[in-house]
This record gives structure tokens, C-alpha cells and sequence, in this order.
């Protein structure tokens, strides 16, 4: 195929951000990790996204060659409320228009991620013609289903957009087919325009690293067994109910109480009077008696996750919701099992049994009987874990962006 001029729309968010921050997850990893693909095969990718700190350069280049990550002012320059971003959209619009002029660029196709960047990319699609692929990441529809509390709730705007969204995209991408289920059967969208296309795992980065050097690595005792969470702080991510689990392996296990260790990787356990979450969950842990075992780390640096996912027995996704769940998938890559919520993406990316185990959403006892099972067990734990790894192997990004090269080919006029 010949190189194109892509233009990756991530709004809300950089693909250039810590990981595991308010607003930084799987997609900022996405968004990242397929355009430096894209731009090593010799594609030109210009990643536009909310300038969120005025000292940051306009323009950087820390994707590698043929990428850059473009800063468009659009509102306060500091990390914003992402439901209020739609107000500053028809500013960002006219930055990127602004910036295309100057460098005399005329893309070949729009990547939208996120139904802020659906919204901007219909925009720019009237000033340029350019055709436009879009990805949710997640659904607002999906999210008010498992909302606890209304201030969890997504607001009608989204829900609107999103409709809109699936109407005028040229082609949608779907992370798991029970994604593209909820495209349909929420939205109405049309089933030949939704392209199953999962997202993929830096296997260069992710791969299995002997347990003891992780665990030296990021100085946990070789003797200690870890269960490791890892994500946004944030209740949808269902860490309660970890917690909850927690309680009662310890009381299960007794003796290896001594022995346990649960990082909690994400967030700001620092800004603590700033996250009513992190509140929650800090309360929790002293309530259940388990503050010796669960530590709040914060955000951790991508390049030191492939040593806790190593040094890990298991890793937790409790989530109520997941499109994908790609910490799963990285978890996996580095050769250990997943314990994971029957729920979206997580249903069909983790075969139970297999390469982890699937417990139903908000059940502590059925979630803590799993990591009883796994921690008692070394030689399954170990079976799990290489059949993960063999797994993962498949969502290699060059195999990911191989199928989303064909779909691009397939909207535009590059035959």
C-alpha cells in the first residue's frame, strides 16, 4: 500500500500521558502503540489531541519518525473535564484545520477514537473529504447499565453522539465481536459497516521475564505472592470488589497472609483529597484490615509494567465494564494468568480455564475462590500462564495493523 497521510484524532486524551492517570488507559496505548506501527511502515501520522499544558512543545515527535503528536489549544490548557471538552470542540476543529494548512497536508483518512473525536472528525471531514473509521473505546449506553450512582451516569449529549456517530462513519471498528453486538443492538448500527478488528500488545515490550529478576527488578521479596491490579482508579474498575476478595483469601489462607502482596497500580494515591474514589477505596482497605497487604502505587511508567505483570501470580481485572481490556491482553503477553469479570471485551479475550479464569461481575466470594485456586496451585498457575503467553502472541501489532491497513484501503481511494 502506498504511505498515506493518517490523521489519528484522540481528544480527550494523549498518547504521550503516563499511564493509569484520571483519563489515560487502553486507548491512549492504542491510539500510541498502532500509529508508531503505522508510521515504522512508512505511513505519514499526525496525532492530534488537546493541549492539556502550555509548556509542552506544539509539536512532538515522541512517536518516532514519519508520527507526530500535535497539541491543539481548545479550552483551559490543563487537565479538564472530559464532558465539558464538547463545548471547546468547534476551537479544536479550527486548530486542526489551521495546522493542516500550514503544513500544506491533505489526509487520506481520519482515525477517530472516542465520540469526542467522532464528533470532531465529521467536521473535518466536510473541509477535506477524507473518509472516516471510527472507534468507541467505550459506549455511554454500555456504562449507564452498570452506573452505581447517577453522578456515574454518562450525560444525554454522549448518548446522542454516538448515535449520530454510527450513522455517519464510513466504517467502524469493534473491539471483540460482543462489541459489535452492542453497536447494533444499542445504537442500530449496521452490521456491514462494524470491522471486528481487535486491539493488539507490543510483544517487544510485553513477554515473559523470569518471576525472580521482575521481582528484584521492582524490589518485591522473591518469597512474596502478588496479585496486581492495574488500571484507573475509578469505580467502574470494580477495585471494591477486589478488595472485598482480598478479605477473604486471607482469611481462606492464613498463613500466607505474611506472604500476600496486592499493588494497586494507577491513579494518585498522593492526591488523595482529590479523588473521591481513591477516598472510597482507602476507607475500604482499613475497613476490611488488609492496609498491610493492598498498596496504592500510583501511575507507573509503561516501560516498568512488564516487570510487575512478571512478577505477578495474577493479575485482576474486577471491572463492571470492558470493551477490551487490553491490561488483560499485556498480562497475558508477559506469561500470567488473568482472573477477570464475565463482562464485554473480557468474556471473549480471556478463555477460561485456558489462559485465565472469568468470574460473574461484583461476586467477591466466586473472584477470591479463583485467586485461592491459582495461588495454591504453582503447576497450573504455570500451564495458565504459557498458554497465555501463546495467546497474546496473535494480538501482535503488526497482525493488528495488517487488518486496519485493509480497512483504511477499503474507505479510501488507495487501491
Amino acid at each position: 500500500m502506498p504511505g498515506l497521510h493518517i490523521a489519528m484524532l484522540s481528544v480527550h486524551t494523549c498518547p504521550l500521558a503516563t499511564l493509569g492517570g484520571k483519563e489515560t488507559g487502553g486507548m491512549n496505548v492504542y491510539v500510541r502503540d498502532l500509529s508508531r506501527e503505522f508510521a515504522n511502515r512508512g505511513h505519514q501520522v499526525d496525532v492530534y489531541t488537546r493541549s492539556q499544558n502550555p509548556n509542552l512543545p506544539r509539536i512532538d515527535d515522541g512517536l518516532g519518525r514519519n508520527a507526530r503528536v500535535i497539541h491543539i489549544p481548545a479550552g483551559p490548557e490543563h487537565p479538564y473535564n472530559k464532558r465539558l471538552i464538547y463545548d471547546h470542540l468547534p476551537e479544536f476543529v479550527d486548530g486542526v484545520l489551521a495546522q493542516a494548512k500550514a503544513d500544506g497536508i491533505q489526509y487520506d483518512v481520519l482515525h477517530s477514537h472516542y465520540w469526542l473525536s467522532g464528533a470532531v472528525a465529521r467536521e473535518l471531514r466536510q473541509h477535506w473529504g477524507a473518509p472516516i473509521v471510527h472507534m468507541f473505546h467505550t459506549l455511554g449506553e454500555m456504562k449507564n447499565a452498570v452506573a452505581q450512582r447517577p453522578e456515574e451516569r454518562e450525560a444525554d449529549r454522549r448518548i446522542v453522539v454516538e448515535g449520530e456517530i454510527v450513522r455517519f462513519a464510513d466504517a467502524l471498528v469493534a473491539a471483540t465481536p460482543v462489541e459489535k453486538a452492542q453497536l447494533e443492538q444499542l445504537y442500530g448500527a449496521a452490521s456491514d459497516r462494524i470491522n471486528v478488528i481487535s486491539p493488539g500488545v507490543d510483544t517487544e515490550r510485553f513477554h515473559p521475564i523470569p518471576k525472580a529478576h521482575a521481582k528484584e527488578v521492582i524490589g518485591i521479596c522473591p518469597d512474596r505472592r502478588t496479585i496486581l491490579f492495574v488500571g484507573r482508579i475509578e469505580p467502574l474498575k470494580g477495585i471494591d470488589n477486589l478488595l472485598c476478595a482480598i478479605s477473604q483469601v486471607v482469611k481462606k489462607l492464613p498463613d500466607l497472609r505474611d506472604w500476600l502482596c496486592v499493588p494497586i497500580i494507577g491513579g494518585d494515591p498522593d492526591r488523595i483529597l482529590e479523588d473521591d474514589e481513591m477516598v472510597r477505596l482507602q476507607e475500604l482497605r482499613e475497613k476490611l484490615g488488609i492496609s498491610d497487604i493492598v498498596t496504592f502505587l500510583g501511575a507507573k511508567d509503561q516501560d516498568m509494567l512488564q516487570y510487575y505483570y512478571s512478577a505477578a501470580e495474577v493479575v485482576v481485572m474486577p471491572s463492571d465494564y470492558e470493551s477490551f481490556g487490553v491490561v488483560a491482553l499485556e498480562a497475558m503477553a508477559c506469561g500470567t494468568p488473568v482472573i477477570a469479570s464475565d463482562v464485554g471485551g473480557l468474556s471473549f479475550l480471556v478463555k477460561h480455564g485456558r489462559t485465565g479464569y472469568r468470574v460473574p461481575a461484583r461476586d467477591p466470594k466466586a473472584l477470591a475462590a479463583k485467586i485461592v485456586q491459582l495461588l495454591t496451585n504453582t503447576g497450573l498457575r504455570r500451564r495458565v500462564g504459557h498458554r497465555a503467553a501463546c495467546w497474546a502472541e496473535t494480538y501482535a501489532w503488526p497482525n493488528i495493523a495488517d487488518k486496519i491497513e485493509v480497512l483504511y484501503k477499503k474507505v479510501s481511494s488507495h487501491e
